[in-house]
């Protein structure tokens, strides 16, 4: 896969897992450009500055609440593919989290690197498209 100028940010506060799915990521796709907030300001200001074509969202962050997030990104960067990860698979967030206009959602205990990868490959396959039907 070829992943020039596809970029992912990971918005997380827990170090450990943030690095290890930064881990993850660069193992599987070692040309993306990544980057990371570990809090709701960070989060924005890195959205306005680093224009992700893919953001992993935490919904429990230090002073923020993700799906709040989602909502501010979405209002201002319709385009951009939120995925909200979590720890708690409960209907009323999943719920919450679409309502804000996330793109997925998904439970960071049943996640399989498989399916990280998979999930990454999709959209850098849809952004290919789009800039294909551009040029």
């Amino acid at each position: 896969m070829s992943n020039e100028e596809f970029r992912i940010l990971i918005v997380e506060d827990n170090d450990i897992y943030r690095e290890l799915f930064k881990d993850i990521l660069r193992t599987a796709f070692p040309e993306i450009a990544l980057d990371e907030a570990t809090d709701g300001r960070e989060a924005l200001q890195k959205v306005n500055a680093f224009l992700p074509d893919l953001i992993f969202m935490d919904i429990n962050l230090r002073g923020a609440n993700g799906i709040e997030l989602t909502k501010k990104i979405k209002a201002t960067h319709r385009n951009i593919p939120v995925v909200i990860f979590t720890f708690y698979d409960i209907p009323e967030y999943r719920e919450a989290a679409f309502g804000s206009g996330a793109d997925r959602f998904l439970v960071k205990s049943s996640l399989s690197t498989m399916e990280i990868e998979e999930l990454v490959k999709s959209y850098h396959l849809k952004k290919k498209k789009i800039n294909v039907q551009l040029s």
